[in-house]
């Protein structure tokens, strides 16, 4: 069946007409039209068509100018956002500072949020001060250097939403906004709150469905060529590539990596194929008991580091790159590829050694192995269940009883966030190209007030890894903040509380007559899709 649809896509005839509707199949579907609410990379390809932050990453994550045109720092503290005048809401509200004062306060205040996606960043600041129309001052409680990268996911709202009302930043009382409406989750998913500066209006937004979205004629930037613009989630690779043969997609994320050989050799599809920051790793949990190791009993053995060294031994990360991703994935040698700021330099591939990861066992207490559920995704990284089971089967090898429980994303990350499982398989792409971002909020000790270690799920705490990273968090000296990232690097690896296994390369097939340069954050942007 697949070998005579690819064969048969020549004849097709997609035509190279200026045609005014983009048709998107996404691998996963957003959870919600919140722009404020769980930064999951479906949400932010959404949300990035309908709304804008000061700070926009680039599709090589470099940061420059969107809604603020320039950024400047008076002190170690303080940060002035000089702000693009003329710019209007999708709603016909003038863009002000004010709005920027509004949105941050309403991220503090958004009780849909999960996992602490945006007010983990808030948190952190002391002000949110709007000098004028078009100046905002941004205060930190520390210095915070990577700043306009961790403001790039905040998006921007109008204050107009809500009834007028005088709004002053605070973390301490939550901009004194208790008891006072804010926009809601279901205001943004009927439509009538999801109103952005971007370069697409929402339409309409189907949970499970067709969103669609429309192109904002006012848009302050360049204008996209589409009019109209669907993202449908097909969350299965064969029924989406299907459809692109049929004629019913446009542009289609992550094709099965299967199928790159034969779509590349075939004249009537384009593909675009990206180096990504996402890794793909395991985390383990280091509470006592955790529910799904040992039926739930005490002591929780991933507690030991040998144990969880034993149990990255047993794992051939090379083989997962070349046999299910294809190679189309790098094998980990630590938590960002090399050469980003903060890795080690000259590391190999972290080692498959089933014989060793057995003697840890016994040496930990373990001869005769345990029980553990491994919990993943089934629909939102390339090839996630078929890793997922491929990791199980290794585990077992080395004595491991393990069970796989794989499910569509919009269930598991619901759960992962309510922090149901011990060993959640997770993938993350760096805003940045630099180790702090997965150290904050991964591997720090959970502290909420400082808005770290939000998606530390496993609970794990090291004060040796915290004094470097947390110190590494308010340097802003580069040589200085590097050698402290490189030590905590260090200390990850020997205790080994999450398990990297590999980078993904991001892939995209989409119909001849269209060009996509594809994005190292995965996001599937109509406004970067043009006709060829």
């Amino acid at each position: 069946m697949k070998r005579t649809l690819l064969a048969g896509i020549a004849c097709l005839g997609f035509s190279t007409a200026e045609a005014q509707t983009l048709r998107i199949a996404m691998a996963a579907e957003p959870t919600s039209a919140d722009p404020q609410q769980y930064a999951a990379a479906p949400n932010s390809t959404l949300h990035n068509h309908v709304f804008e932050s000061l700070v926009s990453l680039d599709a090589r994550l470099k940061a420059g100018p969107s809604l603020a045109v320039s950024w400047s720092r008076r002190d170690d503290n303080t940060w002035v956002f000089q702000l693009r005048e003329g710019v209007t809401f999708h709603n016909g509200h003038p863009f002000t500072a004010a709005d920027v004062v509004f949105s941050f306060c309403r991220i503090l205040n958004n009780e849909s949020e999960l996992a602490v996606s945006y007010s983990s960043y808030v948190r952190r600041l002391t002000r949110v001060e709007a000098e004028g129309p078009n100046t905002v001052v941004i205060g930190t409680r520390e210095p915070e250097p990577l700043l306009p990268a961790d403001i790039s996911s905040l998006r921007i709202i109008p204050a107009n939403l809500v009834p007028a009302r005088p709004i002053a930043f605070s973390v301490a009382d939550n901009c004194a906004g208790a008891g006072q409406p804010w926009p809601t989750l279901a205001q943004f998913n009927d439509g009538s709150a999801a109103i952005g500066t971007g370069p697409f209006r929402m339409r309409s937004f189907g949970r499970s469905g067709v969103t669609e979205l429309a192109r904002n004629d006012a848009y302050w930037g360049e204008k996209p060529h589409w009019a109209e613009v669907r993202l449908q989630p097909v969350t299965a690779a064969g029924p989406r590539l299907a459809g692109l043969l049929a004629g019913d997609h446009d542009v289609v994320e992550a094709p099965a990596t299967g199928d790159i050989p034969r779509l590349r050799s075939n004249d009537a599809v384009r593909l675009a194929v990206s180096p990504t920051t996402r890794l793909i790793f395991l985390q383990l949990d280091q509470r006592e008991p955790a529910p799904f190791v040992n039926g739930g009993a005490a002591p929780n053995p991933l507690r030991d580091a040998r144990v969880r060294q034993a149990l990255s031994l047993a794992i051939d990360r090379k083989a997962i790159a070349d046999r299910i991703m294809d190679g189309l994935a790098l094998p980990a040698t630590q938590f960002l590829p090399e050469g980003m700021f903060g890795t080690l330099p000259g590391l190999p591939t972290l080692p498959y050694d089933p014989a060793r990861a057995r003697a840890l066992l016994a040496e930990a207490g373990h001869a005769n192995g345990f029980a553990l559920t491994l919990h993943a995704t089934n629909n939102r990284y390339v090839n996630d269940a078929r890793i997922i089971q491929a990791v199980g089967q290794y585990w077992s090898r080395i004595g491991v009883r393990t069970e796989v429980d794989a499910m569509p994303s919009n269930v598991f990350f619901g759960r992962r966030a309510r922090r149901e499982f011990s060993i959640p398989m997770g993938g993350w792409a760096a805003s940045a190209e630099e180790t702090l971002l997965f150290f904050r909020t991964w591997m720090t000790t959970t502290n909420r007030e400082r808005g770290i270690g939000g998606s530390n799920y496993g609970n794990w705490s090291n004060a040796a890894f915290d004094a470097a990273a947390v110190q590494a968090l308010t340097t802003m000296e580069d040589a200085e903040r590097g050698r402290l990232l490189r030590e905590a690097s260090r200390i990850g690896l020997e205790e080994m509380p999450i398990l990297p296994l590999h980078f993904e390369s991001a892939a995209w097939a989409f119909r001849r007559g269209l060009a996509y340069d594809g994005r190292m954050d995965q996001q599937t942007l109509a406004q970067e899709i043009r006709p060829q």
